[in-house]
């Protein structure tokens, strides 16, 4: 907000609906530096370094409304009404594109986060200054205690820490946090070990014996892309999932897939779904992976209907 700017009760509806709708891919601080925009492509708008003047209001208002074909940005008209779309560009344009403040930040006493500052040590993982993977001798006492902490409690939700020497270990994996009724007040445990979650049945992939060739290479690229928001089982169910809205397509029971055929399946992955939040893929997939992701979806999830016959 430009300084000096009283925030209005408009302007803070704009912001607790973007806090609420908007944050989880362009982040608090609307720069787009979230977890969720490492698995996007095109990635989510900065709009700390969009142009107010060439980026019009009312090309954000028909984006925010209908969403952007191509991408993950889904359309909100039939989430939100006419002057909450209209507030939550304002407050973006302002807060962001204009002034250039920070947003409210999460670690703050009202939101549960009393001298946030005792977790000081654990910062430089969470930010990314030191890798995860540093040899234990190479670092300060100082450093194994926040390393410690960090890996305890911050990777709860910073689970995308920075480290030296990619691997199997640190592949991408979809996994549901946090458990329900999660309190950072409280020792956590780690979900998908612990069960304690909900959503973490959701996050382990069906065991399939005797995958073909092309099956395989579809269970890796599903696994890698499409669990994020429809959960390694398929269904859906996992925390992202019910976060997004629409919630991703339930891929083992819902009606739609009782008549999905292969080329309709096909279709969607290539082109995506305008007003929900499934990007088209044509652009990141080869058609021979489109067509492994379909092969693994129709032996592990649910039979697709034979092409044929409809």
């Amino acid at each position: 907000m430009a300084a000096g700017r009283t925030p209005s009760n408009r302007y803070e509806l704009g912001r607790d609906i973007y806090n609420y709708r908007c944050y989880f891919c362009h982040g608090y601080g609307g720069d787009a530096k979230t977890l969720a925009s490492t698995y996007l492509s095109p990635q989510p708008r900065d709009f700390t370094a969009a142009d107010s003047k060439r980026l019009t209001r009312a090309h954000m208002v028909k984006a925010v409304a209908e969403g952007r074909s191509g991408s993950a940005m889904m359309g909100f008209n039939t989430v939100l009404k006419e002057d909450e779309i209209g507030a939550v560009v304002d407050f973006i344009r302002q807060e962001f594109m204009q002034g250039k403040p920070l947003n409210t930040r999460y670690h703050t006493p009202e939101n549960g986060w009393p001298n946030h500052e005792r977790y000081a040590a654990a910062f430089p993982f969470a930010q990314g200054n030191i890798a995860l993977d540093m040899p234990d001798d190479k670092l300060t006492t100082a450093q194994k205690q926040g390393k410690r902490l960090f890996l305890a409690s911050c990777i709860t939700c910073h689970d995308h820490g920075r480290v030296n020497k990619g691997g199997p270990i640190w592949d991408q994996q979809s996994i549901s946090y946090p458990r329900g009724g999660y309190s950072h007040k409280q020792q956590p445990t780690v979900d998908a070990i612990s069960s304690a979650s909900p959503f973490a049945k959701h996050d382990q992939k069906p065991t399939v014996k005797g995958l073909t060739q092309q099956e395989q290479l579809g269970e890796r690229l599903f696994q890698s892309n499409c669990a994020f928001c429809h959960a390694a089982d398929g269904t859906g169910h996992n925390w992202i999932g019910s976060f997004l809205q629409p919630h991703p397509r339930d891929l083992v029971n819902s009606e739609a897939m009782q008549k999905m055929t292969r080329s309709r399946l096909k279709q969607v992955i290539l082109d995506g779904l305008p007003g929900t939040t499934m990007p088209a893929w044509k652009s990141v997939l080869t058609i021979a992976q489109i067509e492994a992701i379909i092969a693994y979806i129709d032996r592990a999830f649910r039979p697709l209907a034979d092409d044929a016959k409809r």
